[in-house]
């Protein structure tokens, strides 16, 4: 599909699966249009993710995506040789490889014989490619979600810079692949630590907080079909509340509809002590948390 007119209609665009405010429909489609990677920083919990699984449908594009964790390589982010595959060609060819080193007067000769078809084994056939070059060498536009970036050691920001910058990926063995269509590239950390200013000179910043009370009902409202408008309202009204408290893990959005959707499914249209301290394991996952916030629910719930 063609590329959105503006920040409102991208936003119109995302409205059947995500409620965005304008400033982030405003860095989305800037990204977009200038063909730009998007940082989307905050909190656990806000809405980062969900962005990019939005703007995959929104836009009609495949989504990619490549889950970040310690110890990440390019093995599993850019690409890796299929081994196994180039042990079979090599049985394959046993009778072939034996005719041409039959002999020869010692092992560098035999290599030296064999050098020209070495490129062989390291042909496209046998080039498995992982997240980043699938993005880079797709045939159509597509979404690519580097998700929790934050997660992965602080090298692995060196491998993002050429395809991020340059929109290509190097295989020493094959070449340079530039893109045909440049991605649309979302990358999100929780801030676990810093990203590099290498990392954030190449994209567009944008920072997800938890929504405005007005846009977490509408949230609500889109996720959980069937709850009421006053419910919500005091749903939403009760977790800003616990926000403010210094908890361990504050309540994110996703819990929030999460609490919704039980209370719904349980036929509840209101909030009272009882069924609110029955039902807090939904809101907060430190049982810590659970019993400071229980001593409060009167003042909470007043």
């Amino acid at each position: 599909m063609s590329l959105p007119a503006g920040p409102a209609q991208l936003a119109t665009l995302l409205a059947p699966t995500y409620v965005a405010d304008d400033r982030t429909a405003l860095l989305a489609f800037l990204a977009l249009n200038l063909q730009k990677p998007l940082l989307c920083e905050g909190p656990a919990g806000v809405g980062k993710t969900e962005l990019a699984l939005a703007l995959a449908t929104a836009l009609e594009r495949p989504l990619l995506r490549l889950q970040c964790y310690e110890g990440l390589d390019e093995g599993k982010a850019l690409y890796e040789w299929d081994y196994g595959k180039q042990l079979l060609y090599t049985q394959l060819l046993r009778e072939t490889i034996a005719e041409k080193v039959a002999g020869a007067g010692g092992v560098a000769e035999a290599m030296a014989r064999l050098s020209d078809d070495a490129g062989g084994f390291y042909g496209e056939e046998f080039l498995v490619a992982r997240p980043l070059l699938a993005a880079v060498r797709s045939d159509v536009p597509v979404v690519l979600l580097i998700d929790e970036v934050d997660r992965a050691d602080p090298e692995f920001e060196a491998l993002l810079l050429e395809v991020l910058a340059e929109g290509q990926i190097t295989v020493p063995e094959l070449g340079t692949f530039r893109a045909k269509h440049p991605p649309l590239v979302l990358l999100t950390t929780n801030g676990a630590r810093d990203m590099s200013d290498a990392l954030r000179r190449r994209c567009v910043h944008a920072f997800l907080d938890y929504p405005t009370p007005s846009r977490e009902v509408r949230i609500l409202e889109l996720r959980v079909p069937g709850v009421a408008k006053d419910l919500a309202a005091a749903l939403v009204a009760f977790v800003a509340k616990l926000r403010a408290i210094e908890l361990r893990k504050s309540p994110s959005i996703s819990e929030t509809i999460d609490w919704a959707r039980a209370l719904v499914l349980l036929g509840k249209s209101a909030l009272d002590r009882a069924l609110v301290e029955e039902t807090l394991g939904l809101l907060l996952k430190y049982e810590e948390d659970r019993e400071k916030v229980a001593t409060m629910l009167p003042k909470l719930l007043a």
